[in-house]
């Protein structure tokens, strides 16, 4: 029998222990349960180790939030390894750093509410489905078997306004790439230092220009992409797909 290898990721220990026994009376459901994402990471990577790597992992969407707090985008991508930066992470944060190490781990996020937004966040970050916590085990079951079989899963009621946000996303994508385009490859340059976080003084020595000549660059550069401020920039550059500069590279940058 092909036994289904599951990990539950959940910081409500309760909540966690219990669905992972439920999953465990399956005949052929082996299941383990993590309290945060750190330890998530660590079960993943001993497993994939051993040569029995986890097939699905079924992770809390407010993973790692203070309750209260307000969950917000994805902020980054959890590293695939070691414990620099892995504190608090939200769950969606966590598949997206999951599916960037481990793409064959399928990843389901649970959620206490229906967030048309969030799911789409999800979805983008590499979910293969939203489900509601207090879902049968019946339909989480059916949902773990599914994507198994590369299927994605939202619930019904969801399904228009997710579609909805993905388009949008997908608008906005497109509309920053175009303005992107529309730069001259040294003030490309300038953005992705920008995006790096430099200021004005930083890009003029990698760069090897004056300040004014900076000013005058990051000018056009706000200018052609229609914000008014550095941080706007960074934004629709990072919708853009335009990365940081590397910081390492100076010679190739004073080439050019």
């Amino acid at each position: 029998m092909v036994r289904i290898r599951v990990l539950v990721v959940d910081d409500h220990r309760i909540f966690a222990e219990s669905l992972a026994a439920a999953l465990a009376a399956e005949p052929d459901v082996d299941v383990a349960a993590a309290g945060s994402g750190p330890a998530a990471l660590r079960c993943l990577e001993r497993a994939a180790t051993e040569g029995r790597p986890y097939d699905v992992m079924l992770v809390d969407a407010d993973l790692g939030i203070v309750a209260g707090a307000g969950a917000g985008p994805v902020a980054r991508a959890v590293p695939d390894s070691g414990e620099a930066g892995l504190g608090l992470v939200d769950g969606i944060s966590l598949v997206a750093g999951v599916r960037s190490g481990q793409p064959s781990v399928h990843c389901v996020v649970l959620a206490e509410k229906d967030d048309p937004g969030r799911a789409a966040l999800a979805l983008q970050a590499g979910a293969s489905g939203w489900v509601a916590k207090d879902c049968s085990l019946q339909r989480l079951l059916a949902v773990i078997r599914g994507v198994l079989r590369d299927e994605t899963h939202l619930p019904p009621a969801l399904l228009t306004n997710v579609l909805r946000e993905l388009t949008a996303a997908r608008k906005h994508r497109t509309d920053s790439e175009r303005l992107v385009d529309s730069l001259t490859p040294r003030e490309l340059e300038v953005l992705r230092c920008m995006v790096a976080g430099l200021g004005r003084k930083a890009v003029a020595e990698r760069l090897f220009l004056s300040p004014h000549t900076v000013r005058t660059h990051m000018q056009n550069v706000l200018g052609k992409l229609g914000v008014h401020s550095t941080l706007a920039a960074v934004a629709l550059a990072r919708r853009a797909g335009v990365g940081p500069a590397d910081l390492g590279d100076t010679e190739a940058v004073r080439v050019g």
